[in-house]
């Protein structure tokens, strides 16, 4: 597979970089890389970890050398094309836009010349792909948001953040998994819960997925936020239509 590039990442990792961009296309082919790569079972892999442009592998180097690790990567890139990907799967956000929930979203509609009606119903007809996950513990860092939104961050940082909190940084959207400091422009929050250090599942979402975010009342906020408590709400998730 062309344009692969192997950078050393430490002693004991190897970042597999497929591109120079940010796609959906590069995102299948480093989804696929990392099934192969969990399919081959090679000895000496720790973990990999998915980022915007490439896989991030971390090795054992007592066990494996970055040589041979190498060798096995471009025998495992020879036979991608028998990798099925499974169909990705959308996951429905439900958000509390405006007020004390989204903060600055006066501030993104007053920037891009719209009403903060016309902001949400932008912002949330959108399926955004999940291309990784990073700065704190299930973070997703989103693509495909209507530029017609975009916003720059705050001048002055928030020294603390709700988890929970959709914000707007540029060209991107995301949530916040937990409370932490931020400079996103903030236009609503969800009720649910991205990181949970009791739950089965620590990390709710995973890349490759996508998000769909669901406008709902205060009442519905509510609802949902005691469900959540409870571990009684049901997440919806469905399949994403092809393209």
């Amino acid at each position: 597979m062309g344009n692969v590039r192997y950078l050393v990442s430490g002693d004991c990792a190897v970042t597999v970089e497929f591109g120079n961009e940010i796609s959906p296309e590069i995102n299948r082919k480093i989804r696929a890389f990392k099934i192969a790569l969990e399919k081959e079972q090679i000895e000496g892999i720790v973990e990999t970890v998915p980022t915007y442009r490439s896989l991030l592998v971390v090795y054992k180097p007592e066990v494996i050398r970055f040589s041979a690790l190498t060798e096995k990567f471009e025998q495992v890139l020879s036979s991608m094309g028998s990798i099925q990907i499974p169909p990705p799967t959308v996951i429905e956000i439900p958000v509390l836009y405006g007020g004390e929930m989204g903060p600055d979203l006066a501030n993104v509609a007053e920037h891009n010349g719209l009403t903060e009606e016309e902001v949400v119903k932008i912002h949330s007809s959108e399926e955004y792909l999940i291309y990784m996950l990073g700065f704190i513990a299930g973070f997703p860092y989103l693509g495909g948001m209507d530029k017609r939104i975009a916003t720059p961050r705050l001048k002055s940082p928030r020294v603390k953040i709700e988890g929970g909190s959709v914000g707007i940084a540029g060209e991107q959207t995301g949530i916040y998994p937990v409370a932490s400091p931020g400079g996103w422009q903030l236009i609503g929050r969800t009720p649910l819960k991205l990181y949970d250090s009791e739950r089965e599942k620590p990390v709710l979402l995973e890349s490759g997925q996508y998000i769909k975010f669901r406008p709902v009342t205060e009442e519905e906020y509510k609802a949902i936020e005691k469900q959540v408590e409870n571990n009684t709400y049901q997440y919806v998730v469905y399949d994403k239509e092809a393209e």
